[in-house]
């Protein structure tokens, strides 16, 4: 105990972190079976949150550091200005913290003012981090590079120095904040993409899938948001409508009245949903599924269904085999969960598509369209989301880099595509930068 108090505060938060972590893992393993599922859901939730606020209480020690403390020796420091500007870091550092638990207390089918202004500043925060910490990465190389090469460096005065950084990073942070936010508040853009498919029926040809994914309904987004993406929809007038997984953040209960336009699409051939790793995240997956099917979206739990071009079934095709085979897996996060019931099984997803008809899959993230290419090189088109094309910037970058797909179509073979939606919402922080939220128009074109 005596070590403990003499660890500095970041290792302390680090430490922190790391035993929410594993209590998260032994919960999950021994727990999950005996406890009410009400109360499982709650302690799931309790630890994400906390675990979240763990880590970041990393970054709000530099950013209390980097903003405040170097400047309480200041002569400055004993000025109203300053306890004001200290009122405003405290404030600004609480409500990110404060974010994640919004999740547990203020979920309804509008978005409460708390939880907009409670994520604002977990972007925000997100962004003073990597500016401050670059802005001290430049200033030490720069030391560095001009002690190698035998220079003096010429030094600021030490107040104006560690002053300038801090207001260099919030004037950075605001300006980008700002624009993140009027980003994300814009509509949805409707890109179309048009897909060359090998074996498409010539009855087929032309046919339009609208893809949605990631639209988040929770704290920061609700029924508002998603009239106006159901309205978008049925302006394009869509064959079929697929929606690839985190569709909510919370309990199907919570959010019934939200969801509700849902019920309103109108889809020639139907309108599918496969499950995100959000999904799970709720621990409300069956009453997900039985809400889906009263708005008239069926949920494809490792199956699929044949669509022809008059009408769609589970079993069989259309008259004389002109059809497709419309197929959906689970996320793989709930093997990782260990969720009763649920887990990829692209085997059982794809009982009854021949490699002779043209075969789509949805499946959320882009390791699982990577996963299944590998075992199914004949699928003719893999239809993902997960990564929001990062969302805001940096976490453009680690999407990136994570992501065997990111955004966008890619070929992976002569008759192989992959589409990645940016995504049609966001998660929490309601910001875009860097990335726009999309909705997309498939366009299924008959290849030679």
């Amino acid at each position: 105990m005596v070590i403990f108090r003499q660890l500095p505060l970041g290792v302390k938060a680090a430490l922190a972190a790391g035993t929410v972590f594993v209590s998260m893992i032994i919960s999950r393993s021994y727990l999950a079976e005996s406890l009410e599922l009400r109360a499982w859901r709650w302690l799931f939730r309790l630890q994400l949150a906390l675990f979240a606020n763990s880590l970041m209480l990393i970054g709000s020690l530099y950013i209390w550091r980097s903003a405040v403390s170097n400047l309480s020796h200041s002569p400055a420091a004993e000025s109203a200005c300053f306890q004001l500007w200290k009122m405003a870091v405290v404030t600004f550092l609480a409500l990110a913290h404060s974010s994640f638990f919004t999740m547990l207390f203020l979920v309804a089918e509008e978005p409460y003012l708390f939880s907009l202004a409670a994520y604002s500043c977990l972007g925000a925060y997100i962004i003073m981090v990597f500016f401050l910490c670059t802005l001290s990465g430049m200033e030490q190389a720069y030391q560095f590079l001009a002690w190698r090469s035998g220079r003096v460096v010429g030094s600021l005065d030490k107040t104006r120095k560690l002053t300038l950084r801090p207001a260099l990073a919030v004037v950075v942070t605001a300006v980008l904040s700002i624009v993140g936010l009027l980003n994300a508040a814009q509509p949805p853009a409707v890109k179309t993409v048009e897909v060359p498919i090998h074996q498409l029926p010539p009855s087929m040809d032309h046919l339009k899938i609208v893809l949605l994914s990631d639209i988040h309904l929770g704290p920061t987004v609700g029924r508002t948001k998603m009239e106006m993406f159901v309205r978008m929809v049925n302006t394009l007038q869509p064959d079929v409508t697929v929606i690839v997984g985190d569709l909510c953040d919370s309990e199907a209960s919570i959010l019934r009245t939200a969801v509700a336009p849902l019920g309103q699409l109108r889809s020639r051939l139907g309108t599918y949903f496969v499950t995100g790793n959000h999904e799970y995240y709720t621990s409300d997956v069956s009453n997900w599924f039985a809400l889906l099917e009263s708005l008239n979206v069926r949920p494809l739990h490792n199956e699929n269904v044949k669509i022809s071009a008059t009408r769609a079934q589970r079993d069989g095709g259309g008259k004389d085999d002109d059809w497709i085979c419309l197929a959906g897996v689970d996320d793989i996060e709930a093997d990782l969960l260990h969720y009763s019931g649920h887990g990829m099984d692209l085997v059982k997803a794809l009982g009854g598509c021949s490699p002779d008809h043209t075969t789509i899959l949805l499946a959320h993230q882009p390791l699982a369209a990577k996963r299944a290419l590998q075992a199914r090189p004949d699928i003719n088109l893999i239809l993902s989301g997960h990564t929001h094309a990062g969302q805001i910037f940096p976490l453009n970058v680690a999407a990136y880099l994570l992501n065997p797909f990111f955004a966008g179509l890619y070929q992976v073979a002569q008759t192989t595509f992959v589409y990645v939606s940016p995504g049609t919402a966001y998660y929490g922080i309601p910001m875009r930068l860097g990335s726009r939220a999309e909705i997309t128009e498939l366009i299924l074109q008959r290849a030679p």
